[in-house]
C-alpha cells in the first residue's frame, strides 16, 4: 500500500479512528495487525520473511541477556548472521552470482550457480537493519531485552516506518508502545500538516522533477549533455523530496498516535561539505553504520592510513545496503573518496580560501562551500540513477563529447520537447525554489509557533492551494516512493 494512493487514505484515518477508540491494552494488537495487513498489500507471502527475522531476533535477545561469555557472541552472531543471511539471498546472491560467473568465464572455469531470481521483498534492508540494531543494543548492556513478543514484533513491522524508514533504535521506539496515549487535537493538527507538506513533496515536485529526468536518462543518446545535467540535477530534487517526502508522511502517520519518530532529514543541499551533508542526509542509516561499523573499526582515532580504510568500508557497505548493482558500489566509493580527499586537502583548501579572501566572509565561503558539494553529491547522484555502469558511461560520454542543450529527437522524445518548451521546466524551477524557501523559513527559531500566529484567513488558503495544486499537478498512487526497492 503506497502512501501516495486513495487506500492510503481510507487506511490511515481508519487505523487511528480505531485505535484511539480501543483501550490501551488492546493497541498494540490493533497496531500489530493494521502493520501486517499494510505490508501484506505488497506481496503477502513475504510477511513470512519478517516473522523469521523477529522470531530470531527476539529469542536471540532473551537469549543474550539471561547467557554470559562465549555463549552471548554466539547468539548475538546468529541474529546478525541470520539477517545478513535473508538479505544476502534476496538482494545480493544472484548480483554475486552473476559477477563470479564472468570471472569463471574469464579464467576458464566451469560455474554452475544458478541465480536465485527472488524478488526482493519491500524494505528489507530497513527492516533487517532496525531489527539487527536491537540485538547490538541487548548485546552491548544498553537496552533490555523485550519480554512482549507483540510488542517487539510491532517494533519491527510499525507501518509507518516499515517500508522506508526512519531505521529506528530499540531505546527511543519500543518503550513508546507502552504509553498511553490520547487524542490531542493540537497534536494531530501539526502532524497533517507535516503530512500535507509530505504528499506535496512527493505527488507535486519529487514526481514532476522525474518526467524530464526519466526521459533523459531513458534515452542519453538522442539529447545534449547540458539535458543529461540538468536532468542529474532534477533527480537530486527528485530523490530529496521523494525520500524525504515519505519521512515526513512517516513522522506525521506515527505522531497522530503520539509515537515520535527519529529525524532523518536536516536540509542537506545546505550542506557545505560532504562531511555535513552525510550528517543531514538519511541520518538513521548514516548513524547506523557510524555506531555498528564506523566506531567498531576504530572511527577517527587511528592513524591516517586506518580512518581512510574506515571511511571506504564504510561507504562502499552503503552503496551495497542500498543495491546490488556496480552502480551502487561506485555511488558509495564516490562519496568515500569525496572524504578522504576533503581530509587530505583540508589545509591546502583553507590557504586557498584565505588566498582568494574567503576566510574574510564565512557566508560566502559555506554558499561556494554548498555550491561545490551539490554539485560533488549531483556527479554521486548520475551512478545511483544509472540502470547500469554501461548506462552510466553512456550519459558521462553526452556530458563530455556533447555538453550542449541540442533539441531532443521529436520521434521518442516529444514529451521532453514539450516539457522544455511549454514552461514544465520553469514550473519544477519556481517548485524548487519554493521548496527551499519554505524549508528555510521553518528552520528559523519558533517557526511552528509563528505559522500559529498567521491569521486563519490566511493559513486555511494556504492549505487549500497545497491541495489543489497536488489535485492538478499530482497522480495518486501513479510512482512509487524510489526507496521503497531497498
Amino acid at each position: 500500500m503506497l502512501f501516495n494512493s486513495l487506500a492510503f487514505l481510507v487506511f490511515f484515518p481508519l487505523t487511528t479512528a480505531i485505535y484511539f477508540a480501543l483501550p490501551h491494552r488492546a493497541r498494540w494488537a490493533w497496531l500489530l495487525a493494521c502493520s501486517a495487513f499494510f505490508y501484506a498489500s505488497f506481496i503477502p507471502k513475504y510477511l513470512l520473511v519478517l516473522l523469521a527475522v523477529i522470531v530470531i531476533d527476539y529469542a536471540a535477545g532473551l537469549g543474550i541477556e539471561s547467557s554470559r561469555g562465549r555463549r552471548r557472541t554466539l547468539l548475538l552472531g546468529v541474529s546478525l548472521g541470520a539477517n545478513l543471511g535473508i538479505l544476502a539471498a534476496f538482494k545480493y546472491f544472484d548480483f554475486f552470482s552473476d559477477n563470479l560467473r564472468v570471472i569463471a568465464a574469464a579464467l576458464h572455469w566451469n560455474y554452475s550457480l544458478h541465480t536465485l531470481g527472488w524478488a526482493l521483498p519491500i524494505g528489507l534492508s530497513f527492516h533487517t537493519f532496525q531489527s539487527m540494531a536491537y540485538t547490538i543494543e541487548v548485546y552491548r548492556g544498553r537496552f533490555k531485552a523485550e519480554r512482549h513478543f507483540g510488542i517487539f514484533a510491532l517494533y519491527v513491522l510499525f507501518y509507518p516506518q516499515l517500508v522506508a524508514g526512519p531505521i529506528e533504535r530499540p531505546a527511543h521506539l519500543l518503550p513508546q508502545f507502552r504509553v498511553p496515549q490520547r487524542f490531542d487535537w493540537d497534536r494531530t493538527f501539526g502532524a497533517l500538516r507535516l503530512m500535507l507538506w509530505g504528499f506535496f513533496k512527493k505527488i507535486v515536485i519529487a514526481d514532476r522533477c522525474a518526467i524530464i529526468v526519466d526521459l533523459v536518462y531513458r534515452h542519453p543518446s538522442d539529447v545534449g549533455g547540458g539535458w543529461v545535467i540538468v536532468a542529474t540535477w532534477l533527480f537530486a530534487i527528485q530523490i530529496y523530496c521523494d525520500f524525504s517526502g515519505y519521512t515526513d508522511i512517516a513522522i506525521a502517520a506515527a505522531r497522530v498516535l503520539g509515537i515520535d519518530l527519529c529525524t532523518n532529514f536536516a536540509r542537506p543541499y545546505e550542506s557545505a561539505s560532504v562531511g555535513e551533508f552525510w550528517r543531514r542526509w538519511h541520518i538513521s542509516l548514516s548513524t547506523w553504520f557510524r555506531d555498528y561499523v564506523y566506531l567498531p573499526l576504530g572511527g577517527n582515532r587511528v592513524p591516517l592510513a586506518v580512518w581512510c580504510r574506515n571511511v571506504a568500508i564504510v561507504f562502499l557497505l552503503s552503496g551495497l545496503w542500498h543495491g546490488a548493482n556496480w552502480t551502487f558500489l561506485w555511488w558509495g566509493g564516490l562519496h568515500g573518496a569525496y572524504l578522504i580527499f576533503g581530509r587530505l586537502s583540508e589545509r591546502l583548501r583553507a590557504r586557498f580560501a584565505d588566498a582568494v579572501g574567503l576566510g574574510r566572509h564565512p557566508r560566502v565561503r559555506r554558499a561556494f562551500g554548498a555550491i561545490v558539494t551539490f554539485q560533488l553529491v549531483s556527479f554521486a547522484w548520475l551512478f545511483f540513477r544509472a540502470s547500469s555502469m554501461r548506462h552510466a558511461r553512456e550519459l558521462l560520454s553526452r556530458v563530455w563529447h556533447a555538453p550542449t542543450f541540442a533539441a531532443p529527437n521529436p520521434a521518442q522524445l516529444g514529451d521532453l520537447f514539450s516539457f522544455s518548451h511549454d514552461g514544465h521546466l520553469l514550473m519544477a524551477a519556481v517548485l524548487i525554489m519554493g521548496l527551499f524557501l519554505v524549508e528555510f523559513a521553518s528552520s528559523r527559531p519558533d517557526a511552528s509557533g509563528r505559522w500559529s500566529r498567521v491569521p486563519v484567513w490566511l493559513r486555511w488558503p494556504a492549505y487549500d492551494a497545497l491541495i489543489l495544486i497536488m489535485l492538478w499537478m499530482g497522480d495518486l498512487g501513479a510512482r512509487s516512493f524510489i526507496y521503497f526497492q531497498f
